[in-house]
C-alpha cells in the first residue's frame, strides 16, 4: 500500500480504530540502555492467545523482533510452544483465564471465577503456571467480573506474588482492580495501554501501532496487546519496515518492568 492510500484509508476508518483503544539492528534497537536507563522510548508488545497453533505463534516469531508471548495454559501446544519461545529468546507469560461479564464467553481450561475459594485460586494458579514452561508473568485472559472483585483478584495477585512473577493487568474493563491492587502489593506490575486488534483491518491496526509509539514517546513507554491474527502479524511487519529509523526501541515487557 502506496503513503497515499494508507492516509486514505486511515481517514476513512479511524472513528472505527478509536473504538480499540483501549532483524533485530535492521528494524527496531533491541534495548538501547544508557547509564542503567533505556535512552529511547520503549514499546512492548504482547500476543496474548498462544497455545493451539504453532501456526499462528510461527508468524510471529518470523518477524524476528522482540516480542512477548502469553500462553493459555492447558491447551495441546501450551508446554510446547512455551519451550521453543523460550529458546527463541522472548519472553514467556502465562495469560492467566479469570471469569468476564459476559455468560456466554468461556474463557477456558484453567479459569479463575468469583466466588473462588483461597486454596483453590492457589491451586489453579499453580497448576496453570506449571503448565507454562518458562512464565516469567501472568497477564488476564478475559476477565471483566473477575478482575473487578477485589477479595479475588488479591488473592490471585498474592499467589503469583508468590512464585516470583510478575502481573500485567490487560485492562479488559475499566473497573478492574488488579493493577492497583498489584501495586499495594508491592508487585512487579504495569497495564496495557493499547489493544491493537479490537478491529482487524491491518489499515486500523497500524493505526493503534502509531498511536501506541506516540505514547511511548509522550511517557516513555507503552505496552500494546495483539493477538495471533494474521492481520496483526502482517501489520506489525509493515510497522517495522516503515519505522526502521525510528527513535523508539521494541523491547520485551519485562525490560520495561525491570528498567
Amino acid at each position: 500500500m502506496d503513503r497515499r492510500n494508507f492516509l486514505y484509508k486511515s481517514a476513512v476508518i479511524t472513528a472505527g480504530c478509536l473504538l480499540g483503544a483501549g532483524s533485530f539492528s535492521e528494524a527496531f534497537a533491541f534495548g538501547g540502555k544508557k547509564g542503567g536507563y533505556f535512552s529511547k522510548p520503549r514499546i512492548a508488545l504482547i500476543i496474548d492467545d498462544i497455545g493451539n497453533s504453532r501456526t499462528q505463534a510461527e508468524r510471529f516469531l518470523k518477524l524476528d523482533v522482540p516480542l512477548t508471548f502469553s500462553i493459555l495454559p492447558r491447551l495441546r501446544r501450551s508446554q510446547s510452544l512455551a519451550l521453543e519461545i523460550h529458546n527463541e529468546g522472548h519472553d514467556v507469560m502465562l495469560h492467566q483465564p479469570m471469569e468476564p461479564y459476559n455468560r456466554h464467553l468461556d474463557p477456558g481450561p484453567g479459569a479463575l471465577y468469583v466466588g473462588d475459594k483461597i486454596t483453590t485460586i492457589s491451586r489453579i494458579v499453580d497448576d496453570n503456571i506449571s503448565d507454562v514452561p518458562f512464565a516469567i508473568g501472568v497477564n488476564n485472559h478475559m476477565g471483566s467480573k473477575f478482575t473487578s472483585c477485589e477479595n479475588e483478584i488479591t488473592e490471585t495477585l498474592k499467589a503469583i506474588k508468590e512464585r516470583n512473577l510478575f502481573f500485567i493487568d490487560s485492562l479488559t474493563s475499566h473497573h478492574s482492580k488488579a493493577y492497583g491492587t498489584a501495586q499495594r502489593l508491592h508487585m512487579t506490575t504495569t497495564r496495557r495501554n493499547i489493544f491493537l486488534d479490537n478491529s482487524r483491518d491491518e489499515t486500523c491496526i497500524h493505526f493503534q501501532l502509531q498511536k501506541l509509539t506516540r505514547y511511548a514517546r509522550r511517557y516513555g513507554h507503552a505496552v500494546g496487546i495483539g493477538h495471533p491474527f494474521r492481520a496483526t502479524a502482517k501489520a506489525i511487519g509493515d510497522f517495522i519496515q516503515d519505522n526502521r529509523a525510528s527513535d523508539v526501541s521494541l523491547v520485551h515487557v519485562s525490560d520495561i518492568l525491570n528498567a
